[in-house]
């Protein structure tokens, strides 16, 4: 049996792979070059084997994905302080998912495409309904505010003003600025606020604002739903 297995195995390759090596570097290339340019093969010449290799651990690219989407998941740090307000647990988590989506600019994408369950996944839901329910939330609330959590850090990556992390600094800097002009030169009499507010619509001169405030938005608003 042993003999038939190791048959099976590339030569060489098995051993200097493992699950978490290859989808560490998939994230890298996919961060690197876009998640629709990731592919077996690409992924397979980084790391100096045959795509035969790969398939020992995932048995497609949409598997890859879905290995990659569980890496990004166990990044979140979902240890929380039991003895804080449940507000500023919350506020942690929420904190922790938009640093890990920040961190890697395919993430976003790759966990709004992917939602298959996963242990990791599962782990920080199931802390942040444990959050909710302590709160005083019912099950109905505590599962809408915690898909609401998961989409709220999502929305605030892609909705950064010039987010476009498939494009080189310079080409995404000339978009924004194309983008401010046609903005500024709208009729002033018609649109006076659009104007006013071109560049800060186009552009994020201080992202920490734009997540601080957004994270803050939402927090400030579950406490309102708890109160009423």
């Amino acid at each position: 049996m042993n003999k038939e297995r190791r048959s099976e195995e590339p030569d060489g390759e098995r051993p200097r792979l493992s699950k978490r090596t290859v989808t560490e570097s998939a994230l890298k290339l996919a961060d690197a070059d876009g998640l629709d340019a990731l592919t077996i093969r690409k992924l397979a010449q980084h790391l100096g084997v045959t795509p035969m290799a790969l398939y020992w651990h995932f048995r497609s690219k949409e598997d890859l994905l879905e290995g990659v989407a569980e890496q990004v998941w166990g990044e979140i740090d979902v240890h929380v302080d039991p003895t804080a307000p449940w507000g500023a647990q919350l506020q942690g988590m929420l904190e922790s998912l938009v640093r890990v989506l920040r961190a890697h600019s395919s993430a976003a994408q790759l966990l709004l495409e992917h939602e298959k369950r996963n242990e990791a996944a599962l782990r920080a839901t199931e802390i942040t309904l444990e959050i909710l329910r302590d709160a005083g939330f019912d099950p109905q609330h505590a599962s809408a505010i915690a898909r609401n959590a998961l989409w709220t850090g999502i929305t605030l990556v892609m909705s950064e003003p010039g987010y476009h992390p498939e494009l080189p600094a310079d080409e995404r800097a000339e978009m924004q600025r194309r983008s401010q002009l046609e903005l500024a030169m709208l009729p002033a009499a018609k649109y006076p606020r659009l104007i006013e507010c071109a560049v800060p619509m186009t552009a994020c001169d201080d992202p920490e604002f734009h997540y601080r405030f957004g994270i803050g938005l939402f927090i400030d608003g579950v406490k309102a739903a708890a109160r009423s």
